[in-house]
């Protein structure tokens, strides 16, 4: 009996340490070359609670670090966003979308409690857009509890600068260079993957992932990203994942030749498949070490 108490004792002490400690998250890389290190973090942008508190060597990395990089700061002036919106994300007036696609749409608008009237004003990339973040929603993820806003309330609470790599104009600008008809085949793409179910199926495969750190599980995503032959498929792998690589890559690259210890924290999806940023930076010659 004495024996059994022991052994229970220590199991409840494990799983309160690893409670308090964090477990291994998405992806973890240490970038070094010129004299510097930096460490490398692959986020997802919606959380949950239990995804915190995050492992030890990250959090210790943003503890020491003097800057943090993330793809846009998530305290970036609203006035930005709005203007962004504003420039790139506003449809033309009197621009229905097409009756068959809008009668697809209709009913998982109604399903989500979302106005109609209230999206008409946006073009069709941003209703897509606005579909899948509720989707995450429907499953518990919240934008509030995003790893970049965790990560960078830590990095300021250690008074840690945090930049971005990117700018919310940048990003939708991207979106905007989809001519009309690309933008409905887009809409469509996401709607077709709601009415099936295959985009929660996908939202849990990637947060799982990322929640344990599945390097087999993350090829796999790799691996369906790369053979994904929708139009909205292969605008993610060759424009918003591969086309921003590069300049991100870039801009760390530089980061590096100019600080110690920085931190970049990334969407995870970026630091994985063919022409990720860690294979470009070995590309330029930096030593790149995968820690998990």
């Amino acid at each position: 009996m004495r024996r059994q108490i022991i052994v229970v004792f220590f199991s409840l002490f494990y799983l309160a340490c690893g409670a308090a400690f964090g477990a291994d998250r998405g992806a973890l890389f240490k970038v070094t070359g010129k004299g510097h290190t930096m460490h490398l973090f692959g986020t997802i942008h919606l959380g949950v609670a239990e995804f915190y508190p995050l492992e030890p060597r990250i959090t210790q990395a943003v503890a020491e670090a003097a800057t943090l990089a993330l793809e846009i700061d998530p305290a970036m002036a609203p006035a930005e966003a709005a203007a962004a919106m504003r420039d790139y994300g506003l449809a033309s007036p009197g621009k229905p979308l097409p009756p068959p696609l809008a009668a697809r749409l209709a009913p998982l608008l109604q399903k989500a409690g979302m106005d109609p009237a209230a999206l008409a004003p946006l073009k069709p990339w941003v209703v897509a857009i606005v579909l899948a973040v509720h989707e995450f929603g429907v499953q518990g993820f919240r934008v509030d509890l995003g790893v970049d806003a965790h990560l960078a309330t830590l990095a300021r609470a250690g008074k840690a600068k945090v930049v971005g790599l990117e700018s919310a104009g940048s990003q939708m600008a991207l979106f905007n260079k989809l001519t009309e008809a690309e933008q409905l085949r887009y809409l469509e793409d996401a709607v077709t993957l709601i009415e099936s179910g295959k985009h929660r199926a996908e939202i849990t495969q990637l947060t799982d992932a990322w929640r344990n750190a599945d390097r087999a599980a993350l090829d796999a995503l790799a691996l369906r990203l790369d053979t994904d032959a929708t139009f909205s498929g292969r605008f993610t792998r060759d424009v918003l994942l591969a086309g921003r690589n590069v300049g991100m890559a870039d801009k760390l690259a530089q980061l590096l030749e100019r600080e110690n210890k920085a931190v970049a924290a990334i969407g995870l999806l970026h630091l994985i498949g063919k022409g990720s940023v860690p294979e470009l930076l070995r590309a330029r010659g930096l030593t790149v070490e995968r820690v998990y």
